[in-house]
């Protein structure tokens, strides 16, 4: 899957609000989606480095319209933390030499609107 395809939409609540000061963003997924793929989404989309992500399985609700009955639709939550102190990552080389990883990462995420 695409990235674009994984990640549907930011869930935007007053308890996930809250809880971008501590580094989680809460996302709508596509149902089909693993914790690895929603993670490199994630990291491709808003280069940022992930830590955790949880996924939750929303059960759909029972609605009526006028004389009509039906449910909403079954969707799939995820709630990432995102690492919002990144340190430079440094390995040792061939010949025993550390080298650092200079890639830059973000500490937020913009586009959520926080």
């Amino acid at each position: 899957m695409v990235a674009e395809d994984i990640i549907v939409r930011p869930v935007i609540t007053e308890k996930s609000s809250t809880a971008i000061n501590q580094g989680k963003y809460t996302f709508e997924v596509n149902k089909k989606a693993t914790k690895i793929d929603i993670k490199h989404a994630v990291e491709k989309l808003f280069e940022v480095r992930v830590l955790d992500v949880t996924t939750i399985n929303v059960k759909g609700k029972p609605k009526r319209q006028g004389v009509h009955e039906g449910m909403t639709s079954d969707w799939k939550k995820a709630i990432v933390t995102i690492d919002t102190n990144p340190a430079d990552k440094t390995y040792i080389a061939k010949g025993g030499k550390a080298k650092k990883l200079d890639k830059k990462y973000k500490t937020s995420i913009e586009e959520f609107g926080a």
